[in-house]
């Protein structure tokens, strides 16, 4: 029986997640390495029908002209990371996935990303609908080109500025008559990509701290169209750790004074997040965690701060200042050391392969199971790792037991 064809349509394509992503997936699929990294090659997840490897045909939008070549080898060079013999092995997958690219409509991006965009469209979109039915058409097109089964749309581009919400983003008919407005930015550009996925029934993942379709007039559209959704900001890092360690905090009644993470980083989102507007975003997402495990709010800082040199590699390095029995003061400190690409896109796969096993399932809307991936999960408030990956067992044992 012939196996079914993933889309897995990649926002900021070339960008680092996006590459290591493409690279990752064509490497596995040649048994060049293995899946350590993957959540979903862990012993209870190999029983299910999830999409190989091998499954998935890449395509995306970007706003950079280059190619997954280009960027891998760029990676490579910069990094370290990419064994040049996969490079090698892969060059035709990553020549293939880099013509199914097109250019991104730059309406909504805001000007910190604006200045990375090299790759213009002719006619470039006015309102958020012309570049929504932009989009849909490199989406239609590229389902009916590569013969696809279901489309999965990701958002892996940089990190877009805070953008507020108001009247017309909580119910579908009213967006939807505002869209075609040109007197007001009415969508960041994250929107246009996840209500064009939304409209056709596509699923959307959104792996950044950007808009996406976090709003109600979004979410309405999904319910309506039946698609599958999930987000938001993929948890990673430090963030990560942050989550697994304030539950110990709250289970031994320690009282956590402050907190404090300094993190330095240098890739491209680095330099989107050297502007404050962008940077706020991040911050947002990376310090409200603690407060929703705890209970309360202690003194907290979040620095983010761009160091060229540092390429792909990120640190962070956080202190704790707890109270704990008759008073007594203590700290705890952590340094997290790790290539930010290659610690975000094996995630980026695993919401992939579980979203397609959901859509096998007949599932609809919000993925509330893939909360353990995110810093800002969609529709939860739990942030508590250990709560939230208990939640994706059950999932997962639910089921296995169906399956028997």
């Amino acid at each position: 029986m012939a196996r079914r064809r993933i889309g897995l349509w990649l926002v900021g394509a070339f960008g680092g997640v996006g590459t290591t992503i493409t690279l990752g997936l064509s490497t596995m699929a040649r048994g060049l390495v293995d899946q350590t990294g993957l959540v979903t090659d862990l012993p209870d997840f190999r029983a299910l029908p999830l999409p190989e490897p091998g499954d998935f045909v890449v395509g995306g939008h970007e706003i950079r002209r280059t190619s997954f070549e280009e960027s891998a080898e760029e990676f490579r060079r910069e990094t370290g990371v990419f064994d040049v013999s996969w490079l090698t092995a892969c060059r035709d997958d990553l020549a293939a996935a880099s013509a199914r690219v097109r250019p991104g409509p730059r309406l909504g991006l805001g000007p910190a990303i604006a200045r990375l965009a090299d790759w213009e469209a002719p006619n470039e979109p006015a309102t958020a609908r012309e570049a929504i039915d932009r989009i849909k058409g490199d989406l239609a097109a590229f389902v009916k080109a590569e013969n696809i089964d279901h489309l999965i749309v990701l958002n892996v581009a940089s990190t877009e500025a805070p953008f507020g919400i108001g009247a017309p983003h909580q119910k579908w008919d009213d967006l939807d008559a505002a869209m075609s407005r040109t007197d007001a930015l009415i969508l960041p550009a994250s929107s246009h990509y996840a209500l064009a996925a939304l409209e056709e029934g596509h699923t959307y993942l959104n792996f950044t701290p950007s808009l996406g379709a976090s709003f109600p007039a979004a979410r309405e559209l999904a319910e309506k169209t039946g698609s599958l959704y999930g987000g938001k900001d993929g948890k990673t890092g430090e963030t990560l750790m942050k989550t697994v360690l304030a539950p110990m905090f709250a289970a031994r009644n320690f009282k956590v004074m402050s907190w404090v993470g300094h993190n330095i980083f240098g890739n491209r989102d680095g330099v989107v997040l050297d502007d404050p507007d962008n940077k706020s975003s991040k911050v947002e997402t990376k310090d409200k965690v603690i407060t929703e495990i705890l209970g309360y709010k202690p003194a907290s800082v979040v620095s983010i701060e761009y160091v060229p040199g540092m390429g792909d590699w990120k640190t962070a390095w956080d202190h704790i200042h707890f109270k704990g029995f008759l008073g007594t003061k203590m700290a705890l400190q952590f340094i997290w050391q790790g290539c930010d690409s290659l610690l975000a896109a094996p995630l980026g796969v695993d919401l992939a392969r579980l979203a397609d096993l959901e859509k096998q399932r007949g599932g609809k809307g919000l993925m509330r199971h893939l909360s353990c991936f995110f810093k800002g999960p969609e529709g939860d408030d739990q942030n508590d790792f250990f709560k939230q990956y208990a939640r994706l067992e059950e999932y997962v044992a639910g089921l296995r037991a169906k399956a028997k």
